[in-house]
């Protein structure tokens, strides 16, 4: 089987069970074993070992020979001799640790393809150099008066030019003349207030009250009374005689 045919083969069967990161190298002028290293990435070992036995299944449907199997057991890393390819499925801690890309950096990457690199055409036309001038003193001022004196004969011409305008827009110009409007003078009727005649106030004069003059309380001096002699009564007693009694007439 053609080693190119044989090439196209593995790297179907890697990518129908969607290999990662494949790459094709050629080391022919490396070695005389073989002259190709395919290098896959899987993520478990269970994915390792169905791309390998799917490698292998691809190979012998074409027509090809299967030389050997190695590390089906782990998983980790298997390899499958195709001959002219020999192809390495590994998980992606070997592979970073093994760094096979590297071993064989020498050789040729045929997949995938690198890209072209983009030369400069002999037609490219070189970006002229360009020259910084250092001002100098005198140029500086040279530019400002120049700058000056620009500025100084714009603004005269466009002062004439305005004055020149001036001159023919007043020649052209018919000045009418509008009548003075006669002021209209109304007289404002004011509406005179009727005159209310004044009222006589009579001005009523109160009582004057008079106040209660406070009498002051008269003090009588007790008269001083002389001790009446007491006559001395003597009350005639009547000489009571005897009540006889009719129990002793009676008797008599």
């Amino acid at each position: 089987m053609a080693t190119k045919k044989l090439t196209t083969i593995v790297i179907d069967a890697l990518e129908d069970i969607k290999a990662r990161d494949i790459k094709l190298i050629n080391v022919s002028k490396l070695t005389s074993v073989f002259d190709y290293i395919a290098v896959a990435s899987a993520d478990s070992t269970r994915q390792t070992k169905a791309l390998a036995k799917n490698v292998m299944d691809k190979v012998k449907e074409y027509g090809g020979w299967i030389y050997g199997i190695e590390g089906e057991q782990s998983g980790e890393w298997v390899l499958v001799d195709c001959g002219d390819i020999v192809v390495h499925i590994m998980q992606p801690a070997m592979r970073e640790l093994y760094e096979l890309e590297e071993l064989w950096g020498e050789g040729s990457l045929e997949f995938p393809k690198p890209k072209p690199v983009a030369r400069a055409t002999a037609t490219a036309r070189v970006a002229p150099k360009t020259v910084v001038k250092t001002k100098t003193a005198k140029t500086v001022k040279a530019k400002v008066t120049a700058r000056k004196k620009t500025t100084l004969a714009t603004k005269t011409v466009a002062i004439k030019a305005s004055g020149a305008l001036a001159k023919k827009v007043a020649a052209n110009t018919v000045i009418v003349k509008k009548p003075l409007a006669t002021k209209t003078t109304v007289k404002k009727t004011v509406a005179k207030k009727p005159t209310t005649p004044k009222t006589t106030k009579l001005t009523l004069k109160k009582p004057a009250i008079k106040k209660p003059v406070a009498k002051k309380p008269v003090t009588k001096k007790p008269a001083s009374k002389k001790p009446v002699a007491k006559k001395s009564v003597v009350k005639a007693t009547a000489a009571k005689k005897p009540a006889v009694t009719r129990r002793k007439a009676a008797t008599n």
